[in-house]
């Protein structure tokens, strides 16, 4: 019986469903978490073999311990997950104290984590990327600017999500962005790119070979969903584009990608950018080296008519899948911020919407900045139909 550790199995409260799918195929799965195992999920906690809790999961000399104790009682590890972009790095370095072989290890993280150094992969398989600078002062960022010209986008070079990124337009901004910036960390500085987010999710085996794969489009800026505290849409797409294929598949080739579920993001041009591309070409934006968060999983579902946790945790157990894929739709999300004076009230989309309905229910506060506080996930047989009801549940009184 093969043992995996599932580092922080109850965070997000979906990811029961990665460990239920690992035990029902006959794998060890061991939990590692900071809450109470009397306050887990019933599901959780009958899909664990058995859960260590730590004080906190920041602590790694007590995460580590952990790790040390199932191993002495269970034997050698053969997996270390959590598939969370938080815990990526202490996964790593778990891995490469324990000599664990399947995943990535510490010297891997900077190509993985850190956007500086992602750049230099795509460029090995002609993928163009945007024009960066390291932001270290204002005169040096002042040069760059001179060459690619405002507005300019910063960010931490080694971040999650869109929290502490920045749109910069004007010289008084770059000022302020280096009077408040925050302390020891590195910043990244880009030319701004006019593109809407096209993503490449797949699932890929120990050989580098792709057992699933799909996508999904965020028509809306993240960094402006969470700076401007707006609503948040984004939607699984019906059928992967070729384009967005290629990329993605080229992407896993060029990082060496096995044994992951990983979410690549690329800018879609909405216009014609010179030195990047035409109007509607691909840019690279981010590797990710973990599913897409919140319930993107369960829109995957529901758009391809599968199980993708079922076929990850066959990934991880028996290197391939019979899971099948089904019917194609759409699958949108809509995540509506607290405070704002909707037309729609919930009863009202309910009943205009209830046979379409796949999910509706509260927002973590953890991950409500980049997702809204009231999250409805719908799907549709055409995009006509889906552009609809984001019109209709977006739309506020004036």
């Amino acid at each position: 019986m093969k043992n995996i550790i599932f580092i922080s199995p109850n965070f997000p409260t979906n990811y029961w469903h990665f460990c239920r799918e690992l035990k029902n195929n006959g794998m060890n799965v061991l939990g590692i978490g900071d809450q109470p195992y009397d306050e887990l999920m019933p599901q959780l906690k009958a899909s664990l073999n058995e859960y260590y809790k730590v004080s906190s999961l920041e602590n790694y000399d007590e995460v580590y311990r952990a790790v040390a104790f199932l191993t002495y009682k269970h034997g050698r590890i053969d997996y270390i997950e959590s598939n969370n972009e938080y815990w990526l790095e202490s996964d790593a370095r778990l891995r490469t104290d324990f000599n664990v072989s399947t995943g990535f290890k510490t010297d891997d993280i900077p190509r993985i984590k850190y956007k500086s150094k992602m750049k230099e992969y795509y460029k090995k398989v002609g993928i163009p990327t945007a024009r960066y600078h390291i932001a270290q002062n204002f005169d040096e960022s002042r040069k760059f600017i001179d060459e690619v010209g405002y507005p300019v986008v910063v960010k931490p070079d080694n971040g999650v999500g869109a929290s502490h990124t920045y749109k910069i337009e004007n010289d008084e901004q770059l000022q302020n962005f280096f009077d408040q910036k925050e302390v020891g960390v590195r910043y990244i500085m880009e030319e701004f790119i006019n593109g809407e987010v096209n993503s490449y999710d797949a699932i890929i085996n120990s050989k580098g070979e792709i057992m699933f794969e799909t996508g999904n489009v965020t028509p809306m800026s993240i960094m402006d969903i969470v700076n401007n505290n707006d609503n948040s849409i984004f939607y699984i797409v019906k059928n992967l584009p070729e384009d967005t294929r290629k990329a993605g598949r080229a992407t896993v080739e060029s990082f060496g990608v096995k044994s992951r579920f990983v979410h690549f993001e690329f800018f879609r041009l909405l216009s014609d950018k010179e030195g990047l591309g035409k109007k509607g070409d691909i840019v690279a934006l981010e590797v990710n080296m973990r599913p897409s968060g919140g319930v993107t999983p369960d829109m995957i579902n529901f758009a391809n008519s599968t199980d993708v946790y079922k076929i990850w945790a066959d990934m991880i157990a028996f290197d391939r899948t019979e899971k099948s894929v089904g019917n194609h739709s759409y699958c949108a999300f809509a995540g509506l911020r607290d405070g704002k004076n909707f037309v729609m009230s919930h009863d009202d989309i309910m009943a205009k919407y209830g046979e379409n309905m796949k999910m509706c229910e509260r927002v973590p506060d953890a991950l409500s900045g980049a997702m809204g506080n009231q999250l409805y996930l719908a799907t549709f047989d055409t995009k006509e139909e889906m552009d609809k009801f984001y019109e209709d549940v977006l739309r506020c009184k004036e």
